[in-house]
């Protein structure tokens, strides 16, 4: 199983940074597989330690993808990287094997601590639509238009019956980052 999370690492000076991924479920504990290269995998290699924010704010999953980079950030104990204060809960990893690949480096991590910090209210279509859509984003290089325009116009209809004003700002965010790609390619 894969969860959609916003990760937190920090870089030896205590600097940290935010990114999408996608943790995978490992028994009790994640696996982390950032692609080479990026700022993530540089972080986990340098600092083994890392906090996996669990959010339901979808602008917080778009605007990452689209150089948004300025979220609230709370210490966490034991000088790990801090996590989102949009967080609903966050656990704590420690980095205890890597193993290495070509384009994804697997860091396998045991769960230090896990807080919860305000209830999950439910699901929301459009919600997921926006995190679909931050996905898509991050593979303009990779995905023909076609699918990238099928898929967009597909999760517009979540958008359009049952966004609030933060995932209609979310999406206007991805919208704004695939017409900049076109233009420029």
């Amino acid at each position: 199983m894969i969860r959609e999370i916003v990760v937190t690492t920090m870089d030896v000076s205590g600097k940290p940074h935010l990114a999408p991924l996608g943790a995978i479920a490992d028994g009790e504990g994640w696996i982390l597989a950032p692609f080479r290269p990026s700022t993530t995998l540089d972080n986990l290699k340098a600092v083994p330690f890392a906090v996996i924010n669990y959010i339901d704010d979808a602008r917080v999953f778009a605007g990452l993808v689209t150089g948004r980079r300025d979220w609230p950030l709370q210490k966490t104990s034991e000088g790990r990287p801090p996590r989102l204060v949009a967080a609903l809960a966050h656990a704590q990893l420690t980095v205890i094997d890597v193993e290495d690949h070509i384009q994804r480096p697997r860091f396998r991590c045991r769960v230090a601590s896990v807080e919860t910090h305000a209830p999950f209210e439910g699901l929301n279509r459009a919600k997921n639509a926006v995190l679909e859509g931050a996905i898509l984003i991050t593979r303009l290089k990779m995905l023909p238009r076609e699918k990238i325009d099928g898929e967009i116009a597909y999760l517009s209809i979540a958008i359009e019956k049952t966004a609030g004003p933060d995932e209609r700002e979310a999406w206007s965010w991805l919208i704004a980052a695939r017409d900049r790609f076109y233009a420029e390619n």
